[in-house]
């Protein structure tokens, strides 16, 4: 189903990626501070004249153009989400602000001040989310989570969050938003799940904090919701996967939050099992079922299939980072990011060899343009300052993981067909 794959070098460690909702768009941030946008070929471009760069991504021909790349943040830049239409890219960083800028060109059009930890030191971010065209959500360091509303007036860097909740002892590791009920007017998410530490927790819009699960004895990492699913006695079909720290996946029944229900051994050990570090649900029609992509701390991502609730296929990103980036684009290919590449599989052309490329035609390849010093696109005064510390290592995660760049792998999706 899904056999060839493009890699894109990076100038530094990706410690944030994010898939934009409505085009073929990737953003990375790395551990320098930059940010960088890419636009993947598409579809509809393959049906034009060939001769443009965006020719095609089907069959693995055309070019990956880097849009815009700045300097965004004095330190790492941590997180990264698109708002709901795709028009605005946040991004959080070390340095203590958020950064609203558009995602076409990179221009900085606001920023707001996370609020500082008790001792008056920056509270670092975690997770960044716009669960709403009016509501972001931010996590930090310290556990907190702020709410900011999109909508009132405020200065540059003076907002202040409409509430903060503390759903964790620790810092928040995932934050995934659950389905609008049936009743909703907007159709907009106002309650998510989060983990932290070792529990989950749910969090609603209105409310605050409305249910902590019991201690699960290992750090929870990451989470995804999926619905669907067969509706078995009092099972409604909608469930909340949860990854941790020792390579299990658990299984939460919406609703019903104190503890877990079923338990996929994805990854285990006899040293501990491996890190489930992020996760995306494969669309249906690339499954054929309710499939969810897990990437490991080990470099690997597997593919479990829920119901049979059993891995049956695993690609390699890279042999030695963990993947931080994981998610499917509106093409339906997945894009993976750890260390300092990202990866675009691609699904497979019948016909075509292991490239993606049909004969004589030529597969696609990387925006060669990656250099330290290509910030000429940096539109914040900001911006331009080298100095800023960085992170020497991926935040989120308590695991140690070996580094190094490693060697970058062609695998195919086996099983998948």
């Amino acid at each position: 189903m899904f056999d060839t794959v493009c890699t894109l070098p990076l100038s530094a460690d990706l410690f944030s990626q994010a898939l934009h909702p409505k085009e073929s768009v990737v953003s990375v941030g790395l551990a320098t501070g930059h940010v960088q946008t890419f636009r993947l070929p598409t579809d509809e471009a393959a049906s034009d004249d060939d001769e443009t760069s965006n020719s095609s991504s089907r069959n693995g021909r055309g070019h990956i153009d880097t849009m815009w790349r700045t300097r965004r943040h004095k330190g790492s830049c941590r997180c990264l989400t698109f708002g709901i239409d795709g028009e605005t890219l946040y991004s959080a960083g070390t340095d203590g602000l958020v950064k609203a800028a558009k995602a076409e060109t990179g221009v900085v059009e606001n920023k707001i001040a996370i609020p500082t930890a008790k001792d008056g030191s920056v509270d670092a971010p975690t997770i960044i989310h716009a669960l709403s065209p009016q509501t972001l959500l931010l996590a930090t360091d310290s556990s907190a989570l702020h709410l900011y509303d999109l909508r009132t007036p405020f200065s540059k860097v003076s907002a202040k969050p409409q509430q903060s909740h503390h759903p964790h002892d620790d810092y928040v590791s995932s934050l995934t938003p659950l389905p609008a009920s049936d009743t909703s007017t907007s159709g907009f998410s106002k309650q998510w799940v989060t983990t932290g530490g070792t529990t989950l927790a749910v969090t609603d819009l209105r409310r605050g904090v409305l249910v902590r699960s019991e201690d699960q004895e290992e750090e929870l990492i990451s989470s995804v919701y999926i619905g669907g699913l067969a509706a078995t006695g009092t099972s409604r079909g909608e469930k909340v996967l949860v990854g941790g720290s020792g390579g299990v996946l658990t299984l939460w029944e919406k609703g019903a939050w104190d503890d877990q229900d079923e338990r996929i051994y994805v990854q285990p050990g006899s040293g501990g099992g491996e890190s489930l570090e992020t996760m995306a649900v494969v669309p249906d029609e690339l499954g054929k079922g309710k499939v969810v992509a897990v990437g490991l701390g080990n470099g690997g991502v597997k593919f479990v299939r829920i119901g049979a609730n059993k891995v049956f296929s695993e690609v390699m990103h890279d042999e030695t980072e963990g993947v931080v980036g994981l998610g499917f684009d509106v093409e339906g290919r997945m894009v993976s990011g750890g260390g300092q590449t990202v990866k675009v599989w691609h699904e497979a052309v019948i016909g075509a060899d292991k490239y993606g490329a049909m004969p004589g035609e030529k597969r696609m390849y990387g925006d060669s343009d990656d250099s330290d010093d290509d910030d000429d696109s940096d539109d914040d005064s900001d911006d331009s300052d080298a100095g800023g510390r960085q992170d020497k290592a991926q935040p989120k995660r308590k695991k140690t993981k070996a580094k190094g760049k490693g060697g970058q792998h062609v695998m195919a999706f086996h099983d998948l067909d």
